[in-house]
C-alpha cells in the first residue's frame, strides 16, 4: 500500500489534470501535458488591465512616415498578439508586435484612437 489512505473508503486515486482519467489509464503524452502546464502558467501570469499602464507616443520614421507605439505592457501578462489585432480593426491600419522589446507598433499616428480604445478595455494611459 503506497497511498495513505489505501484500502479505505477515502482512498481516491490520482487523476491526470488535462484529461481526467486515473492516472494508469491515462493516455496523455509528456508534451501534451508540458503543453498544458505551460499555457496554465502563461494564465497565471496574466495581469488584469487596471494594473498595467500603457504608454502611447508618435515616433517619426525614415521617409516622414509616422508610427503609434504602445509601450509599458509586458509579454508575459499580455497577449499582445491579441491585443494588436483589437487595436489594428479599431484604427484600420497594419502594425505589429516586437515582444522582445515589450512594444506593439501601428502604422500611421493613431494616438487618440490607440488611447481611447486601451482606455475602454481597462487599461491605463500615458499619452
Amino acid at each position: 500500500m503506497s497511498r495513505l489512505f489505501a484500502g479505505t473508503p477515502f482512498d481516491i486515486p490520482p487523476t491526470c489534470d488535462l484529461c481526467g482519467r486515473i492516472e494508469s489509464e491515462c493516455q496523455c503524452t509528456a508534451a501534451e501535458k508540458a503543453a498544458a502546464a505551460e499555457q496554465q502558467q502563461r494564465l497565471a501570469d496574466r495581469l488584469p488591465p487596471e494594473e498595467q499602464t500603457a504608454k502611447v507616443n508618435v515616433q517619426k520614421r525614415k521617409g516622414g512616415r509616422q508610427a503609434t507605439v504602445v509601450e509599458g505592457l509586458t509579454a508575459k501578462a499580455n497577449d499582445l498578439a491579441e491585443l494588436l489585432t483589437k487595436l489594428q480593426a479599431e484604427c484600420g491600419t497594419g502594425g505589429t508586435v516586437k515582444a522582445k522589446e515589450n512594444l506593439i507598433e501601428l502604422q500611421g499616428d493613431h494616438r487618440g484612437t490607440v488611447a481611447a480604445s486601451l482606455r475602454r478595455m481597462g487599461f491605463r494611459v500615458k499619452a
